[in-house]
């Protein structure tokens, strides 16, 4: 949103739509990946072929704890390194990926310590502390774009809800250890630093929360409307010049749904017709 994206255009993977609905070279950000750790790989891919070209990007490669225990995290922080890649890892750590501990996922101390055997350097921060992570983040981008390769930040937080409405979080957690981390709300923590700093009103927390509310139900209509399909979709943006077979399924296709069409249109106008009088 940050970049100019509609947040529906984001969400359509999630609503079985498109992949994605946005154009990932306008906004530089790639498309949703719904594999574990697959992005990481291609964030070192796009930043090497950047570098190659003369580019100054610097590619933010994200993944959960749960992630890190993927190989395409090993694969990709290795090439990274080997390669210094203008990347930053970001790990966000809730602690229990989809229902996990991080304690039966890994024996490191932390995260940010695997950096130390491929060569580049880790950083261990609280994730709910906005001010820390732009200085981390800050600091790790910088050094990249000045050819210092790529850093491994790892952001310790933790999930309050569970993690799908399919999880239940109370089998492998207790309540008072979410209330606990209730307190710790990156958001609450923010307004209040910035409160006891005179740079925060009540007026204009009243006024965000209102647009916020606003902008979440405006989303929530977008998101329920049924959006118009066609079937023949599925054929486009496989290949950039489509395949003799690609084509010959695509006719096949077309035929049919024009045949159902066709006998949906007569089946229409039989129901439509005046019933004529029985004659003995």
């Amino acid at each position: 949103m940050a970049r100019g994206l509609d947040p529906v255009q984001a969400l359509t993977l999630l609503r079985g739509d498109w992949h994605t609905g946005y154009d990932p070279h306008e906004h530089r950000i790639a498309p949703l990946c719904t594999p574990l750790a697959t992005q990481l790989p291609h964030a070192v891919g796009l930043a090497h072929a950047a570098r190659l070209k003369g580019d100054d990007v610097v590619a933010l490669a994200m993944v959960g704890d749960g992630g890190t225990s993927e190989g395409d995290f090993h694969e990709a922080l290795n090439f990274a390194a080997v390669w210094q890649a203008p990347v930053v890892f970001l790990v966000q750590n809730n602690g229990f990926a989809i229902s996990v501990p991080l304690a039966k996922q890994t024996a490191a101390p932390s995260l940010a310590h695997k950096a130390v055997g491929y060569g580049m350097p880790g950083r261990l921060v609280d994730g709910n502390d906005a001010p820390a992570m732009h200085d981390v983040l800050t600091e790790a981008v910088r050094r990249a774009r000045e050819g210092g390769g790529p850093t491994l930040v790892e952001a310790v937080t933790y999930r309050l809800e569970a993690h799908t409405n399919a999880d239940d979080a109370t089998r492998y957690r207790a309540d008072d250890e979410v209330e606990t981390w209730r307190a710790h709300d990156p958001i609450a923590l923010l307004e209040r630093e910035l409160a006891d700093r005179d740079l925060l009103t009540d007026d204009f927390v009243a006024t965000t929360r209102e647009s916020a509310e606003h902008l979440a139900a405006d989303l929530r209509d977008r998101m329920n409307a049924t959006p118009p399909l066609d079937p023949m979709d599925l054929f486009d943006h496989v290949f950039t010049r489509q395949t003799s077979q690609l084509r010959a399924q695509a006719a096949q296709l077309r035929a049919e749904l024009d045949a159902g069409a066709e006998g949906h249109t007569e089946h229409a106008a039989d129901a439509a017709a005046p019933a004529q009088e029985a004659r003995p």
